[in-house]
């Protein structure tokens, strides 16, 4: 075997050129957010965290269609996980990092994916980030001037005691409303995105709750709404295998992709491992 071909959807564009160049209408708001979170069902199903959620990330066509790609970073979700490495990797995408990522070294949830996927329509309803944060403590700052200072309850949920201390020695900061912040936003679009971007990852919305929200109603379809049908599980690490290894292992799994295919009766469209 000497070359092995991987064949994708166009996409035209992403989340971030776009709102480089022009303002979405609320229809279309809606329409991406209720795409993200669909994809997102289908990723935390499997048990899968993305953990690199971001208007790039975001991929669109002329119709209006979005894939969610990039998953270099993607992880099994493991609470008890040591995540002490996770920042070294995350330099690039501070402005959607969950406060919880830079306040502890494990415990990270689902609900990463989830305040990311809130920055990202923070993002769409302005057409600049939320949070764009310079650095650690900056970014932290930012997320606190807009959030408020967190509760005892919130507080308690950091195990990093000098992260706890750190925020406790911080002067009162009051939460700022969401209306004032987007004015012109529909009231439904800013309550979620008030339960997507909550300090504590514990109350923060789950994408199910997301997508049955009433700001989504015209689009949400649970019946429309794949999951997986069991937990994902990375057997062997990929990132440092041989060219050759790597290529024999896509064409496997297109040969099983077409093999599943052909038991499901579905038409074969984009793989032919002949």
């Amino acid at each position: 075997m000497r070359d092995v071909y991987i064949v994708q959807c166009l996409m035209e564009t992403d989340l971030y050129k776009l709102l480089k160049t022009q303002r979405l209408s609320n229809d279309h708001i809606c329409y991406f957010l209720y795409q993200i979170l669909r994809g997102l069902k289908y990723i935390h199903s499997a048990n899968v965290l993305h953990r690199d959620l971001k208007p790039s990330n975001l991929l669109l066509n002329t119709t209006c269609d979005l894939k969610i790609c990039d998953f270099g970073l993607a992880r099994v979700a493991d609470p008890d996980h040591d995540h002490t490495g996770f920042l070294t990797e995350y330099v690039a995408t501070r402005w959607y990092r969950a406060p919880e990522i830079m306040l502890n070294s494990k415990g990270y949830t689902k609900s990463i994916d989830i305040w990311s996927v809130g920055c990202i329509l923070a993002e769409m309803l302005a057409n600049r980030p939320i949070f764009p944060g310079k650095h650690y403590l900056d970014q932290l700052n930012h997320i606190l001037g807009v959030l408020g200072s967190p509760s005892q309850e919130d507080l308690d949920c950091i195990i990093n005691e000098k992260a706890r201390s750190y925020l406790q020695s911080l002067p009162y900061k009051p939460k700022v409303p969401w209306s004032k912040l987007y004015p012109n936003a529909d009231p439904k679009a800013l309550d979620l995105l008030d339960r997507m971007l909550t300090f504590n990852p514990h109350k923060r919305i789950v994408v199910e709750d997301a997508l049955g929200h009433p700001y989504l109603e015209q689009y949400y379809d649970p019946a429309d709404e794949p999951v997986a049908e069991s937990p994902f599980k990375f057997d062997t690490e990929l990132d440092d295998l041989p060219k050759d290894h790597l290529k024999r292992l896509i064409f496997e799994e297109t040969i099983l992709f077409k093999q599943r295919q052909q038991t499901d009766g579905q038409p074969n469209q984009f793989m032919n491992a002949s």
